[in-house]
């Protein structure tokens, strides 16, 4: 594929200098892009090193220059970058129809260009909207509602009256709608809680590969439009996890807390049941929350604390050793001249 400097800078809204009819045929890392290929320097450390790379184009940020290169000119050069990735690499969508081998319940509402591969469960009473693409060993089970142009990768089990919306991607090996982790104890044993509500999963939400998304107790767990999730998170019960929130790897919800709009759960964070985390608040790696947090927090640390507090405490720990020699010493001198105190008093 051959595409002018021109016609990307079109594609991603920019603005183009330099050879605007050097044609571009693919996309490439700035160490390793060629003389036919696009790249992007998106902040002031790869913009100094602008003459290291052999790219035929390079993205960069509105106000920079540099007469000596082919330059695209935009607002954020990493979504640019990735738009062109996209452009030049476009899916290649399967066949649509239904494989002979996969297994469809009674009353199955099936919009169009709907590819079921084989070895897919399909179970009474679900409907699929336009363009949905079901990989092999799929289990969706009875009463699921699935919208337009989903992707559901292999091994995804969607379980009974899940809601998902329109264009949304689920990758391989993750579950929902598994009940959660309830259980009523009597002082000897436990007793398990059966869970009646459902899981939702609004539009342009991506899922990453073997999560665990566990239905309501009573209600919804509810996933809102844009939210991504990163491989192995567990979303507990009757969580609602706000608009476009970014959830790193390990990361694990306990029920039924709410997570804003905008947040960034960093990998391995930890958060507690019954909890409110509010808008555009971000959770540093590792961090584990016991609390509630207002809106434009950041976080870090177990138990988690302001964020640059734990910055300094985190210099302080390897300094520890050094400083009980300190105090020891300190406290040995103020013995000493208490003892010397004492005598001089008798």
């Amino acid at each position: 594929m051959d595409v002018s400097l021109t016609r990307i800078a079109e594609l991603v809204g920019g603005d183009a200098s330099g050879d605007l009819n050097k044609n571009i045929q693919g996309v490439a890392p700035f160490e390793g892009a060629g003389p036919d290929e696009v790249t992007y320097a998106g902040n002031a450390k790869y913009l100094k090193r602008i003459n290291e790379t052999s790219a035929g184009a390079i993205i960069v940020p509105h106000g920079f220059t540099d007469d000596s290169r082919n330059l695209i000119f935009v607002d954020i050069p990493y979504v640019a970058f990735a738009t062109i990735l996209k452009y030049f690499n476009p899916p290649v969508p399967p066949d649509s129809g239904i494989s002979s081998s996969a297994y469809i319940g009674k009353n199955f509402v099936c919009g169009r260009d709907v590819s079921i591969a084989p070895m897919v469960m399909v179970a009474d009473n679900v409907s699929l909207g336009n363009g949905v693409i079901v990989h092999p060993g799929v289990v969706i089970e009875e009463g699921v509602v699935i919208g337009d142009h989903v992707e559901i990768c292999p091994n995804v089990s969607i379980l009974k009256h899940s809601r998902i919306g329109n264009r949304v991607r689920i990758n391989a090996g993750t579950v929902i709608g598994s009940d959660g982790f309830g259980f009523a104890p009597d002082g000897e044993k436990y007793h398990k809680i059966i869970h009646t509500g459902i899981v939702q999963i609004d539009d342009d939400v991506e899922i990453g590969a073997c999560n665990t998304i566990d239905r309501a107790t009573f209600g919804k767990t509810w996933i809102k439009q844009g939210v991504k999730t990163d491989n192995i998170v567990h979303i507990a019960h009757n969580v609602t996890v706000g608009e476009n929130t970014v959830i790193v790897a390990q990361s694990g919800i306990a029920g039924s807390t709410s997570i804003g709009n905008q947040c960034i759960l960093a990998g391995q964070s930890a958060i507690s049941g019954h909890l409110t985390i509010g808008n555009n608040v971000t959770i540093g790696p590792k961090a584990g929350v016991a609390k509630s947090h207002s809106d434009g927090e950041v976080v870090s640390g177990a138990p988690e604390m302001p964020h640059k507090i734990w910055l300094r405490v985190n210099r302080l720990i390897p300094r520890l050793p050094e400083l009980f020699k300190k105090f020891s010493r300190l406290e040995k001198r103020v013995d000493e001249i208490d003892g010397k105190e004492n005598e001089s008093g008798e």
